[in-house]
């Protein structure tokens, strides 16, 4: 059987060379081979704590050359990130180990010519403290220190000041808290936590959303029989908080524009108790067949999903009650869960607002008067956040503001909301509410 590490080096291998998913191809390579927990674990802990702080540990690679780090194949330069990760960041690892399984690493992957620099470099690595740069460069400090493109480091000092910057990187490392939904279509916030505490699954609550639960130290909850008798679903505070703001109520008329993988949908649809109708859309066939299986295991009747491109008006929509436009985004409100997001540069993330605003004004055109229009997304990019509602609203008279979640103390701008993950244990996520006037 491969070894731990070995597993780790060819996912890492794959996220750098194919572009892969880090979450898909950890989960496909885990699947496939019959590790230990603990074997699964630090594999896990390996290739994302990895991709994690790939900046950070090129960095500290870079004390140690003489030439370029460019200059360093593919294969080779991952070995020696996850061999300076185990030192610098794997307490639990002895330095020996961390040089020694790495010289094998690569001796067993064909990089046998650069074993002698591997072990060279960790060997000065393991006699060093990590090191970053000076503070009086406080975007090439961040960047370094935090592992995030120095533009991403700038937006966040420009947006909301240096101090929630800071707290916001900091909140970008380790696992983000797992929260469900209860589906009190079927049960009850307290009747699923004392099934769960019976299974041992560490639960807590929290009196931001009224149906969440937040799970602590648990895997696999697509397999646990409640999830699978539909008794919830798995859907993060922020976008549960969204939700409230939408408001939906019993025997309305919704659309979700953007509805995969259709969390939004289904907790809309038990604000309804299930009577009304949603119209959930997507582009991709796989996503809405993904959307109708949930609804059935969720006992969810009056979801209507269908392929259709948001960015594209139809006439022949039916005006609805209230409209929820999650729209497509950077991603920036969730690096923690997907640490690729780190490293996009700016021009990937340029051309999203002129989208989102099209999205946004198709939206609008489907909503009744004295309707309700929802405008989400799921980064922390004021650009897609506060601008695109500016420039909507400048177009768009016959839409006001209207104050949501005013119980919650969270970050605001004339009434538009942003939540933060270390303001409110959420990802980082924006809501705007807005009612179409007479």
């Amino acid at each position: 059987m491969k070894t731990p590490r070995q597993t780790a080096f060819e996912i890492l291998m794959k996220v750098e060379k194919d572009k892969a998913f880090s979450n898909k191809a950890l989960d496909n390579a885990l699947k496939k081979l019959e590790y230990s927990h603990q074997d699964s674990v630090f594999v896990s802990a390996l290739v994302y704590g990895v991709l994690e702080r790939k900046i950070t540990l090129d960095y500290q690679i870079s004390r140690f050359l003489t030439k370029s780090i460019k200059r360093l194949k593919a294969d080779v330069l991952t070995i020696l990130r996850m061999g300076v990760y185990q030192l610098y960041f794997m307490d639990k690892v002895p330095d020996s180990a961390a040089v020694n399984e790495s010289v094998k690493l690569a001796k067993s992957n064909r990089c046998e010519y650069s074993s002698g620099l591997i072990n060279a470099i960790l060997r000065k690595a393991s006699k060093t403290d990590v090191i970053y740069p000076d503070m009086e460069d406080l975007i090439e400090y961040l960047s370094v220190r935090y592992s995030v493109e120095k533009w991403i480091a700038k937006l966040f000092i420009d947006s909301y000041g240096k101090e929630n910057a800071i707290a916001i990187l900091e909140d970008s490392f380790g696992r983000a808290p797992i929260y469900i939904r209860v589906n009190n279509l079927k049960t009850t916030k307290e009747e699923l936590k004392n099934i769960l505490l019976s299974q041992c699954v560490d639960v807590e609550e929290t009196d931001v959303a009224p149906d969440a639960l937040m799970i602590k130290n648990f895997d696999s909850l697509n397999k646990n029989e409640l999830y699978q008798k539909g008794y919830f679903h798995i859907q993060d505070l922020a976008s549960q908080l969204c939700c409230a703001a939408l408001n939906a109520k019993s025997g309305e008329i919704i659309i979700d524009m953007c509805s995969a993988p259709g969390g939004k949908s289904f907790t809309a649809a038990q604000f309804m108790n299930n009577k009304g109708e949603i119209r959930s859309y997507d582009l991709y066939d796989h996503k809405i067949d993904l959307i109708k299986s949930s609804a059935d295991r969720l006992g969810i009747k009056i979801i209507n999903a269908r392929v259709r491109d948001s960015s594209v008006f139809d006439q022949n929509e039916i005006k609805a009650d209230r409209v929820l436009c999650d729209a497509p985004c950077s991603g920036l409100g969730t690096i923690r869960r997907k640490p690729e997001i780190r490293y996009k540069s700016s021009e990937e993330v340029s051309g999203l607002p002129d989208i989102q605003l099209q999205i946004l004004k198709n939206a609008a055109e489907y909503v009744k008067i004295k309707g309700i229009l929802v405008y989400s997304t799921c980064t922390l990019n004021r650009d897609e956040n506060e601008g695109v509602i500016e420039r909507f609203l400048a177009d768009n008279s016959d839409f006001d503001i209207v104050p949501c979640l005013t119980n919650l103390d969270c970050y605001r701008n004339n009434e538009m909301v942003t939540l933060m993950p270390h303001k409110n244990s959420t990802d980082g996520f924006f809501v705007c509410t807005m009612v179409k006037k007479q």
